[in-house]
């Protein structure tokens, strides 16, 4: 690897800091002071550390050194102390006074703001250091492997609260009326893992598991909506302390909810931030999708405080493992406590496709590159390091054996714990638990860009399996290959077969004893790539499809869609496919279906034959519908009533069903009138109600939205808010993002809606002539999500006005996104183009 220009000098490495910070949240300022203690492992006259918007008022070093000038690079985020003297090797203490400002960028120290029950509002002050954003509160040596410890004091106005990463040791009235605190000395730790809030907040009473105390922290006027936040603490925190066999590292494990927030949540040791939609939770309210979100976010946030702070990547490019790690084993966490929510089938339908639709890509990134900007560290945050990387890791994970991935796991833990590791160092320990040779598989996958297509064929004595790239823009002249993990499943003669097989290279035949009937290979839906059955092949399966497990059946199905997407079938190979599931009872593999023919409807479908297109969905869904009626009952399993609402918001949304959308409109009147109704249906009839809404339910959306009183239920009218495409009340909702009525953490998603929506266009236009203003409303790492909904925006002349804007208008942090969203265009105008004849045909021969 070459020389980073990004990362400090390693002459000098702190071991230990004294913070204190002072808050006024009137000004919305801070003064500070540090101690570092200092190891300097090379003569020098300077010392180099980071340090950004905040002003350096005094600096000492110990041993009677004169720090003669301080010396600031904004575009490095560094700060250089020049010494009056030359030093020699040795430890020394290092003295820093400075300021800085709470700002409103969600990032560094920044200030959040909300309302009570009773209308008055309070401001706080919360911190986001990751990944580059401790410099912005005290000045420090801020890269993830200068691992140090650390002891915080604070000061806040009296009837305030403050925390951070450790516990509190005592709280002291001062002379001013303000109020000390002071927290333990922490682990060894990064930079990026520290935190530090202020503010009108209530705790629950802690809980002690294994020893460890637990709390859920919320907004003063929330504790009674944490039940369900605490049992899935208590529990990710009991599962995962058994999983990796390690006792939990730090002192006190906090759960906080904050009002205004740029990511899901932050993994800080001991005090972990969210948004407060996952941790302010009304049971009677929460749709199965909420309680899973809030379920996977902490057991994602647990999984951390071992893999991640405990053992932390050297550098950034070594993030994704971190990201990628904490989501598999968020799944597993979630697998265990809620079994009759599938997850595994879940992730299928959300994760995998979510990674899929960015690897498919020729301008998708490996896995794993090298990081040599700072604005290239907010963009591995992102589908693959989160989604491949968990996809990647969960195939690995069943072809080895869950127990010897669990023991490798556990190995690399405790070699490394406090320490910093680089990816090879897991993979390492992953081969000493492991027949199969895990660093040469998983580096195919790591290193290289993309996914395969496996492509499967019967031939003499077996089966042949040969692999490409799949890409949704196909590239004949791409000859990467991967080393497969793949598992088969099947029956030859009558008799059932399983076998494991490591594909490395172009093709290889599996040999069998006996004719085959019928074979699956993605056996169990665990590999990371798109299969495709020769003709009797796929008949063979069809014929047996109630053989087939769930996660196969659906990877069916998204197998069959993606290759519509990139040409190789049509839609109407799709159309007969989805034909022949009317009797499916998994929401998954009805939420695949329904959202193949959604991207159909969007892209492809000529308003000459709309009426037949619905007749076509009407005739699907609704025998399922019917099958699990209109009403929720006793005996409705969590996907039951999650798919009763799919099929609900398909019939209202995709069929445009008349009485559907009436009986929605009818609900939704009960719901605002405060009637009980079951959160699945709520949910389905408000999106129904707002697709097919106008003026007067845009307006009772909107004050619905701002008078709500529980975060969920304000996600839930604000998504509704955004749904309603009319044309004043699109750009209405517009100028609400631009001029701050929508929460600045919002926005990003907000638009994105917008674009995808059938005012699309419409949307476009008006933020091209206030760019500006879009921009402004999302700070920090929320600007690389603008341009998330541009690829709905296929109409050609639409989309031309698209790639002119980013051509003119080039965004840095946001550069890798843009050129991904742009190629994800290009595939569906070429699907629009393709296959608009195709259905056009098929739908007037109906």
């Amino acid at each position: 690897m070459s020389e980073n220009p990004f990362r400090l000098p390693r002459y000098a490495a702190p071991a230990h800091y004294d913070i204190r910070l002072e808050l006024d949240l009137e000004t919305f300022t801070f003064v500070g002071s540090v101690g570092i203690d200092l190891e300097i492992a090379e003569a020098t006259e300077a010392l180099v550390l980071n340090a950004a918007e905040v002003e350096i008022k005094s600096a000492t070093l110990s041993g009677g050194v004169d720090i003669t000038e301080i010396v600031y690079d904004d575009e490095m985020e560094r700060a250089t102390l020049a010494l009056g003297s030359r030093v020699d090797p040795g430890n020394y203490r290092l003295e820093l006074e400075y300021s800085g400002a709470i700002n409103d960028q969600l990032r560094g120290l920044y200030r959040s703001v909300y309302e009570d029950a009773e209308g008055n509002e309070h401001v706080l002050a919360t911190s986001q250091c990751q990944s580059t954003d401790a410099r912005r509160i005290f000045p420090c040596w801020d890269e993830p492997d200068f691992k140090a410890t650390y002891q915080t004091t604070m000061v806040v106005a009296e009837r305030l609260e403050a925390y951070s990463n450790t516990a509190e040791l005592e709280r002291v009235g001062l002379s001013d009326g303000r109020v000390e605190f002071r927290f333990d000395k922490t682990m060894k730790m990064s930079t990026y893992l520290l935190a530090f809030i202020a503010g009108s907040f209530e705790a629950t009473e802690p809980r002690m598991v294994r020893g460890t105390p637990i709390r859920i922290i919320v907004p003063k006027g929330n504790l009674h909506l944490t039940d369900i936040a605490m049992e899935n603490a208590i529990f990710c925190f009991e599962y995962l302390s058994d999983y990796y066999g390690i006792p939990y590292p730090s002192d006190k494990l906090d759960h906080i909810a904050i009002p205004d927030f740029a990511a899901g949540a932050m993994e800080n040791v001991g005090l972990i931030t969210y948004r407060d939609a996952y941790l302010i939770i009304d049971p009677e309210k929460a749709s199965q999708g909420e309680l899973q979100a809030s379920l996977d976010v902490i057991g994602h946030e647990v999984a951390h405080q071992w893999f991640g702070n405990l053992v932390t990547m050297a550098w950034w490019e070594g993030a994704w493992l971190n990201e990628a790690f904490a989501s598999f084993m968020e799944l597993k966490a979630t697998d265990a406590m809620r079994p009759e929510w599938k997850r595994w089938l879940a992730f299928a339908n959300l994760e995998v496709p979510w990674a899929m639709g960015t690897d498919q890509l020729a301008s998708t990134r490996p896995i794993e590159f090298e990081v040599t900007a700072p604005e290239e560290v907010d963009q591995m945050f992102d589908a693959i390091t989160y989604g491949k990387g968990s996809a990647v890791l969960h195939m690995i994970d069943e072809f080895i054996g869950v127990e010897n991935f669990r023991t490798g796991v556990g190995n690399y833990l405790r070699e490394h714990a406090y320490a910093n590791t680089v990816t090879g160092d897991l993979w390492e320990g992953l081969d000493g638990a492991s027949e199969y040779p895990v660093s040469d598989i998983m580096n195919t996958w790591v290193y290289q860009r993309g996914f395969p297509q496996i492509d499967a064929k019967l031939v003499s004595g077996g089966v042949r399996l040969s692999q490409r790239r799949y890409l949704v823009i196909p590239d004949e002249t791409d000859t990467t290959i991967w080393k497969v993990p793949v598992q088969l499943r099947g029956e030859a003669g009558g008799e059932a077969f399983e076998t494991k097989f490591l594909l490395e290279d172009d093709e290889a035949v599996i040999e069998m004893d006996g004719s085959i009937d019928w074979v699956v290979a993605n056996a169990g839906g665990h590999g990371f790539y798109r299969t495709s059955y020769a003709g009797e092949l796929f008949e063979a399966l069809l014929a047996h499809v109630d053989s087939l497990g769930d996660n196969e059946r659906y990877a069916l199905v998204s197998d069959t869609l993606g290759l519509v997407r990139n040409g190789q079938l049509s839609t109407t190979n799709f159309f007969d496919l989805a034909s022949r599931f009317v009797d499916e009872e998994e929401q998954a593999i009805w939420s695949v279906i329904t959202g193949g023919l959604g991207l159909i409807e969007h892209h492809a479908l000529d308003d000459a034959v709309r009426a037949e297109f619905e007749s076509f969905v009407t005739d699907l869904v609704t025998p399922a519908l019917a099958r699990l009626g209109w009403d929720a009952r006793e005996s409705d399993t969590d996907l039951d009533r999650k798919l009763r609402g799919d099929l609900i918001a398909t019939l209202g949304n995709l069929a445009t069903d008349g009485d559907a959308i009436d009986r929605c409109r009818s609900l939704v009147e009960k719901l605002l009138a405060g009637e009980p109704l079951d959160p699945e249906i709520a949910t389905s009839a408000l999106s129904v109600y707002a697709r097919n809404g106008g003026a007067d339910e845009y307006k009772t959306l909107w004050k619905v939205y701002n008078t709500a009183s529980t975060p969920l239920d304000k996600v839930r009218y604000l998504r509704a808010v955004a749904t309603v495409a009319s044309e004043p009340e699109v750009l209405a909702t517009l100028d609400k993002i631009v001029e701050g009525d929508v929460r600045t953490q919002d926005a990003f998603w907000v638009f994105a809606r917008l674009l995808m929506g059938k005012g699309g266009p419409l949307a476009w236009e008006s933020a091209r002539a206030q760019w500006e203003g879009i921009l402004g409303a999302m700070p920090g790492m929320t600007r690389t999500r603008v341009a998330e909904g541009i690829s709905a925006l296929s109409q050609p002349e639409v989309a031309a006005s698209v790639r002119g804007h980013f051509a003119e208008h080039p965004l840095p942090e946001a550069r890798r996104a843009i050129e991904q969203n742009l190629e994800k265009l290009d595939a569906n105008i070429a699907l629009r183009v393709r296959e608009t004849p195709v259905v056009r045909e098929y739908f007037s021969r109906s």
